[in-house]
This record gives structure tokens, C-alpha cells and sequence, in this order.
């Protein structure tokens, strides 16, 4: 670098390009989430971002940015749902429904009231204690 105007056209560049690259992968990532484009349709868009890049991104950004926004909500839904049925499946069952087993198996006389009272115990956290008050594994 010469001068610090070429330092600054030089970061100036550099922080177009990287702002460029963000742009040309969220809007791949838009386009190929998009289930209504074809693959045609889909091929001329990226042939466009490769060809005139800025002018292309500018456009799609223009005419599908609504739909871009609206895709990428349901993505992001998406994702938390599964998230939340993978923490559901991997947390096992609520307190109450293991209580709520542990006294079907009492009722139908599988378990003995003491068994029930350290099923429940364990169940909302506490630790089961024996008839003398010792604790149970």
C-alpha cells in the first residue's frame, strides 16, 4: 500500500466483496429452499448471480425478498420444532406422567404402596427414603 487512500479503497473492496458473498449465499440458500422455481428456473438465476453479480442479487433481492423473508421464518419454525420434539423425546416422560403410571401399576396391584410412594418420589426429584428412614437406591 502506498497511501492510506489505497488502504482505504482496498478495505472499501474487501468489505463489498465479503457483503457480496453473504448476499450471493443467502439468497442460494433462499433459492434452493424454494420449492415453487424450477430447476431451470433455479440454473438462470445462478448463472445470473455468476454472470452480473450485483445487478442479479439487487433484482432477486427486489422481486422475491417478501417470499425470502417468509422461507426463511418457516425454516427457522421448522427447525425449532424439531429441536423441541428431540428435546421431548431425549427428557423421557414429565413427573406427572410417571406418577400417573407409577399409580396405574399400584392400582392394578404390579407394585407394592411402597414401591408406588419411591416411584413417586424419584419422579418429582426427591430422594426415597425406606421404613427407616434410610435412603433407597
Amino acid at each position: 500500500m502506498e497511501s492510506f487512500w489505497d488502504f482505504l479503497w482496498y478495505t472499501i473492496i474487501v468489505f463489498a466483496f465479503v457483503a457480496y458473498l453473504i448476499v450471493f449465499f443467502q439468497i442460494l440458500t433462499d433459492l434452493f429452499r424454494d420449492r415453487t422455481v424450477s430447476g431451470v428456473g433455479k440454473a438462470l438465476w445462478v448463472i445470473a448471480l455468476i454472470l452480473i453479480p450485483f445487478f442479479s442479487a439487487l433484482v432477486y433481492l427486489v422481486v422475491r425478498g417478501h417470499g425470502m423473508a417468509i422461507r426463511t421464518g418457516h425454516a427457522h419454525l421448522e427447525a425449532r420444532q424439531a429441536t423441541d420434539r428431540y428435546i421431548r423425546q431425549v427428557a423421557g416422560k414429565s413427573a406427572a406422567e410417571q406418577i400417573s403410571e407409577a399409580k396405574a401399576l399400584y392400582d392394578s396391584g404390579a407394585i407394592t404402596a411402597a414401591e408406588f410412594e419411591q416411584l413417586k418420589a424419584r419422579a418429582v426429584g426427591q430422594s426415597p427414603t425406606g421404613p427407616d428412614d434410610t435412603p433407597v437406591p
